[in-house]
Parts: structure tokens; sequence; C-alpha cells
């Protein structure tokens, strides 16, 4: 029995036994193998169904499929071989984690690396309110540094009703903040999240609260609590906002619960009986217990960091800038986050944010380091990463970006960034410390929130120019890597002139007087149309130097002009930022970097593939053309985030139909480019696939010309 292109994919790859994870975009499967030296490349491109194959760092695969990419990839699910795999991004920012938590403590023990992944899928989701509202927090300790308003964090301060409403706009998010982690870590542990968050609603009720009011209730924990008496028992009655270690420990137990009443609730009961369950034992375990030790063990984890930085402010400066490069890609950070909110709840101030600047600028000093190189080097692909990371950080103080996009991949960053902490961290201890009444992001929007603006101001400088210096100086790269980058231009450049010659060969054809028009039937061609057929076999010489390259329409006879699905700047396919594109591999056509937000169908189809995270549409056109328009490069690992899908596969589009509207904002911060390949699939039914624009086009304008074959 013949094997099916499944079967042979895995085959040549080095068999199931050597794939770790396995996902798919539009076109691609991506594989994350053991060892990457088990392929056969040869062999995998010599599969039909295989348009081409691309080996990537990590022992990271990729298989070229096409539209068929899903079909492809469940018949690969589907094998007996393969029932027991994960799957994973491949080259995804997940996988740089895991990669760093394999070097560290996680990974040696799995309930320290499920502790971990609890506690920052409990934070992940909620990172956009909380850096909303740290930016909100700024404004308010702007305004008070200004003397617009009153100090208003301090105790006993009257705000006008416009100020206290502007203060609600950040307080919302911290005071249910328990709320929004009890939710995602229990979700996270399998249970159902709605039912953590009622939970932990119980004892955030003012009613709740209230009931430390009743007469008898003792006040302990230095009037931060009371007991009182309910059901006989010790009830300790404390304000629960902004708190995450008791949502977090009530999540970790209510997680296990459910699994234990799965097993013991027939499965047409659970519905009803499994929620009932969770509630009646969790409840008041979570009020009597659980809650009040959450609220001590982060008291006391608080109290142990606020004692170092007591005794020694200068040396607490300066160990925080130099764990976090360490500490971030194992995910051990996540627990001094938590602190760092309790800090803010008990003490009304944190001392631990002000370090955490110099290494976040640090980093994005060895960033911009990084983007100036590029820029040098002419290297496109890791220019556009380098924007997107330094925009990421610089406004929004996220370094996920520049840690697992670059840093991690390039070790020869580290010192410099190290270098870049330290000098920050001194200037921070021998200036006293930096402190901040507000959770916030250490971005440049965020610098106003400190105590001590000039002294913070300086460190955090100090810290990325000197990051950024010594990359320059030093390079990123290894003299390996650097001479790549080099090949890569040099064979860019020569796909450029030889387009620049086939230009020239054809103008020089334009200037030509013209032949009889008797004379272009096919049976009668002259002499003077010989130059004609040369440009034209330029052109094609030069698409088959280099597939991605598309000389300017020949004379051959136009059959179809595909216009433009957005607006933007053409760029020619050889410069899109990723070899599977560049390359040709998927089919031919142009590069757009959008300068709108929204792609549109160029004519009349259908919708054949759709992808679900909306970053990629297939369509079948009515004139025949199979077109894909990919939104971005790599932007699959967003997981759907930013895209607003508008259309389905099967759908009917007409020419103006909106597919996607993409927020470019969210795309650009988490590092990814923007660049827009927009392909023929079927190329090999024309005789060729030429770039119609120059420089900027907008939506609807003559895009792609094909010609006749």
């Amino acid at each position: 029995m013949a094997s099916t292109p499944a079967e042979d994919i895995v085959h040549s790859i080095g068999g199931a036994k050597n794939v770790v994870a396995l996902t798919h975009c539009a076109t691609r499967l991506r594989f994350q193998l053991k060892d990457a030296a088990g392929v056969d490349q040869a062999a995998v491109e010599a599969i039909p169904a295989v348009m081409g194959a691309v080996p990537q760092t990590g022992d990271r695969f990729q298989v070229v499929i096409g539209g068929a990419v899903e079909t492809v990839y469940n018949d690969i699910m589907a094998l007996p071989s393969m029932q027991n795999l994960g799957t994973g991004t491949g080259d995804s920012v997940a996988d740089m984690k895991a990669a760093g938590m394999a070097k560290g403590p996680r990974g040696k023990f799995a309930w320290l690396d499920t502790f971990f992944e609890v506690l920052s899928d409990s934070f992940r989701p909620i990172l956009g309110a909380l850096l909303g509202a740290s930016l909100f927090i700024t404004f308010m300790a702007l305004m008070a540094t200004l003397g617009v308003i009153p100090a208003w964090n301090a105790p006993g301060v009257e705000l006008s009703p416009t100020w206290q409403f502007v203060n609600l706009m950040w307080k919302g998010v911290f005071v249910f903040l328990p709320l929004m982690v009890a939710y995602n870590a229990t979700k996270k542990l399998g249970a159902d999240p709605w039912v953590g968050f009622a939970v932990m609603a119980v004892v955030m009720l003012p009613a709740f609260t209230s009931l430390g009011l009743t007469a008898g209730a003792e006040s302990v924990f230095d009037g931060h609590a009371t007991i009182v008496q309910v059901f006989g028992l010790p009830l300790t009655v404390t304000d629960y906002s902004s708190q995450v270690f008791p949502p977090l420990l009530m999540a970790g137990v209510l997680g296990a619960l459910n699994k234990g009443l799965k097993k013991i609730i027939p499965s047409s009961l659970q519905l009803i009986f499994v929620p009932f369950f969770l509630m009646l034992v969790m409840i008041p375990l979570t009020a009597f217990l659980i809650g009040p030790i959450g609220v001590y063990a982060g008291a006391g984890l608080g109290d142990f960091l606020k004692s170092i930085n007591d005794f020694s402010p200068f040396i607490f400066a300066v160990v925080i800038p130099l764990a976090y490069p360490f500490m971030v890609p194992l995910g051990l950070h996540w627990p001094l986050n938590a602190v760092m909110l309790l800090n803010i709840n008990s003490l009304g101030y944190d001392f631990i944010q002000g370090p955490m600047g110099a290494w976040n600028f640090a980093c994005f000093g060895a960033t911009a380091g990084v983007l100036f190189l590029s820029i040098r080097q002419r290297d496109l692909q890791m220019k556009q990463t380098a924007t997107g990371a330094l925009a990421a950080g610089l406004l929004g103080g996220i370094s996920e970006p520049s840690l697992y996009g670059i840093h991690l991949r390039f070790k020869r960053i580290y010192p410099p960034m190290l270098v870049g902490c330290l000098v920050g961290g001194l200037i921070i201890g021998i200036g006293g410390g930096v402190t901040t009444s507000a959770f916030v992001f250490s971005s440049l929007l965020t610098i106003p929130a400190f105590d001590n603006i000039p002294l913070y101001a300086i460190a955090i400088a100090a810290s990325f120019a000197t990051a950024m210096v010594l990359v320059v100086l030093r390079g990123y790269q290894t003299p390996e890597q650097k001479a790549a980058v080099a090949a890569e231009v040099a064979t860019h450049d020569a796909a450029q002139a030889a387009t620049a010659d086939a230009l020239s060969n054809e103008g020089a054809v334009d200037a030509a007087p013209a032949a009889p028009a008797s004379a272009t039937s096919p049976e009668t061609t002259p002499a003077s149309a010989a130059p004609t057929a040369t440009a034209t076999a330029t052109a094609t010489a030069t698409r088959t130097a280099s597939t991605a390259t598309l000389a300017a329409p020949s004379a051959a006879t136009v059959v179809e002009t595909l216009s433009s699905p957005l607006a933007g700047i053409v760029i020619p396919l050889v410069d899109v930022p990723d070899p599977v594109f560049s390359q040709g591999i998927v089919g031919l056509g142009v590069g757009v970097d959008p300068t709108g937000d929204t792609v549109y169908a160029p004519a009349a189809g259908t919708v054949v593939v759709a992808q679900s995270t909306g970053h990629a549409f297939g369509l079948m056109l009515d004139n025949g053309i199979e077109l894909l328009i990919h939104v971005g490069i790599d932007t699959v690992n967003l997981g759907g985030t930013g895209f607003d899908v508008k259309a389905s596969v099967g759908d009917r589009v007409e020419a103006g139909t909106p597919l996607v509207v993409f927020d470019r904002a969210i795309i650009e911060a988490a590092g990814y480019s923007l660049v827009t390949p927009v392909l023929v699939t079927n190329p090999a039914q024309y005789g060729s696939v030429d770039q119609a624009a120059f420089g900027a086009v907008g939506v609807g304008e003559p895009l792609i010309t094909l010609t006749a074959k």
C-alpha cells in the first residue's frame, strides 16, 4: 500500500520519535525536533504535497504545504505514532521560555514548573489592564508633582469629585485584582474559572468586610484585620483588595478538589453538583483558612525583602537589576510582581520597582544597540524585530519581545546588558534608593510615578546608554552569524542588480520603434520584435535566479491585473523578511508594508482559507487566481490577538469586502513585522507574475499583473 504524504513527511524528518512539538500557520508545518540532524531535507522536498522546506535554528524545521496545510496537519496528528505528541509553536516565545527554563530549577521538578506556569498565566492575561492602569497612576503622580493636585495617595487627602473620578479609573483594576487572578488561575488549573471568581468574590463583598465591625471583634495584625466568631470558629476579616496570594492558593486547592469530584460524581450530574460542592467547600475554606494564610504569607515575604532593603538599600539596588535578566527567562520574577502589589497595599509604597527599572532599560538599551547594528549591516529582518521590541519596551515597559526575540538568541548581548544593569543599580544604590506608590511598568511614560524622579531618570538613562554603547562596540553576533547576514545582503544586492538590468533592457525596448500591428501575430513575428523577447527572457532568467525577484510587466499579453487588498508601500518579494515567502516557495507576488489597518478582498471570489488567528487568508478568485494574503510575519504566534476577523471559510466576497482589521500597535509591540505578502499560489498557470506597482499603493489600485503562459 502506498504511503500517504503525512507518513512520508514524518518519516523524512526522522520519525515521530524525533518530533517534540508540531503546529501550523496558514502555509507551513512548524516542527520542533529533538535533533534536526535527523532530517532528510531532500526527501522532504521530494514529497509531492510539499512545496519546500526551511531548516531553522534551535532544532526547528518548517515544511511548506500551502493552502492544504491544515489537512496535512490533521493527517499527521491522526497517525498512530503521533498520538502522544504535544503541540507548540516551534519558533514562538513559548519555546524560548521553555529553553530558558530547562537551564534552571524549572523543568527538573514538575511541581515547581506547574507552580510558576500557574503564577505567570494568572497575570499574563491582565497585563494590558495593569499597563493601562499604571499610566493613569503615572498621570496622577505627574499632576501631584506639578502641584495641580495635592499628594493624591497621602492619608486624609481630599480630592475634588473630578479628580476622585480620575483616581477611580485605575483603582478598579487593582481593587478587583484578586477576582481577575482567581479567574485566570482557576482556568489554568482546569476548573470552571467562574466558580473560582465566585469563591473569591465572597470575601471581597462589603458585607463580608463589615463583619469585622460587629461587637466583640478583636483587632489583630496591627489593626489590618479583625477576628470575629462565626459558627463558633474564629474568622479573620481583612481587606482583600489588591491581594494576589489568597486567590492563587484558593485556585490551587480548588483545582485539586475539582479533579477529585469529577472522579466520583457521574458525568451526567457534574454540570450541577461539581460547582455546588466546590462552592460549598471552598467558600468557608477560603474565608476561614486559605485567605488568611495567603495574606500572612505574602506579608511575610514582603517583610523579608523589606528587611534586606532596610539593612542595605545599596546592596538591594544592585542585586535586583543583576538578578532580573536570569529570573525573567525562568519565570521567577512573577512572585516579585505579587510582592510589589502587596507592598503598595500594606506599606503604601514599593521599593523593588526602582532597581527593576535599571534592568528594564539596560534590556532596552541592548536592543537599541542591536537596532543600530542591524541598520548598519542592512539586516532588514533584525531591524524590524528590534524596532518593534524597542517600541514595546520604551513605551510599554515590556521586556519580553527584546528578551525572547533577540537577547536569548544572541548570547553575546548578555554581558553588555549586565554591565548596564550594574551601572543603573549602583546609581540608585548610591542615591539612597527609589520608591513608588503605584504598580507601574518601567517605561519612559511612567518615570513621574517614582518619588526621586531625577535620580531614577539618571539611573535608567545610564543603564540604557551603557548597554547600547557596549553592544555597538562589542557586537552581538558570532563571526558565523555576521557572515551569514553579509551573505544574505550580498544575495539581495545581486538580485536587485539583476532586476535593474532587466528593467533597463525593457526600457530600451519601449523606446524602440513600434512594429506594425500585423507583425505581432504569432505566425509573423518580425526581427524588430526580438528585443521584446530578449527582455522577456531576461526577466524570466531573473526569476529563475531568485524566485522572489519580480521584473516589471513583460511585453507578453497581460491576462489579469490583481488589485491591492490593502494600502501600503510595495516591496519586492525578495525583501520580505521570511525565507519561505522571499524565495517564492509558497507563490509569487509582492510584499506590502501596510499604512492602513484593513485587508480587503481584491476581487470577487470565495474564501477557501481563513485562519482563526486572522493572520492569513486564501482566496479562489473568479478569474482563476489562487491568492494568499498573509498579514505580517510570524503573526500566527499572537494567537489572534490584535486581529478582528471579518470573513470565514466558504464566504462569498466581492472586491472591497473586508477580510480582517488588524491592530498594528499590538503587532509591532510584540516585535513582529507587518510586511504582508500578497502571493499568487498557482503561478504555474501563467507565463509570469509581475510587480505592477512601486512605492505607495492604495486599496484597489493595480498591484500584480499576470501574463499568458
